[in-house]
């Protein structure tokens, strides 16, 4: 148990070391975290790969089934 306690405390003290030595820029705090990460890309930026537009992928083997009722096997 004491362990424990000493690995939590020396990681919260590590993490609280970086925020302080690494802190974020300042027009990232101004937003919240999820208007961030909701940004339509501009034009010229590659799209990601629709999932239609994928080619299909040969499988070799039997598929997977999982087995629903454990009794029978």
């Amino acid at each position: 148990m004491v362990l424990l306690a000493g690995v939590a405390l020396l990681s919260v003290a590590v993490a609280g070391a970086a925020a302080l030595l690494e802190p974020a820029s300042a027009a990232i705090k101004s937003q919240p975290a999820y208007v961030s990460s909701a940004v339509a890309p501009s034009p010229g930026e590659k799209q990601s790969a629709r999932l239609a537009d994928q080619t299909p992928v040969r499988v070799v083997g039997a598929p997977f089934v999982p087995n629903t009722n454990p009794r029978e096997r």
